[in-house]
């Protein structure tokens, strides 16, 4: 297996247009593999809703609870 090191090596020795066209392709994939793991954990929180694991809460008391756990120090 490759590391992080030899693939830098390898992609430096590419030629300037290979390397960007390698940025790309890694961005595009970095991005499709965040958005399934945003839908992923979209629909786990669905189901979790679904089930009763959740209770239904006005954007208001959201709000209040978000500050006030942001305003407790930290541990």
């Amino acid at each position: 297996m490759s590391t992080l090191d030899q693939v830098l090596e390898t992609a430096l020795k590419l030629p300037q247009e290979q390397q960007a066209i390698l940025i790309k392709i890694l961005q595009k994939r970095h991005y499709e593999s965040r958005r399934s793991e945003i839908a992923e954990d979209a629909q786990t929180a669905l189901s979790n809703f679904d089930a009763g694991h959740f209770q239904a809460q006005s954007a208001e008391d959201v709000i209040a609870e978000l500050r006030q756990f942001l305003d407790e120090p930290e541990i």
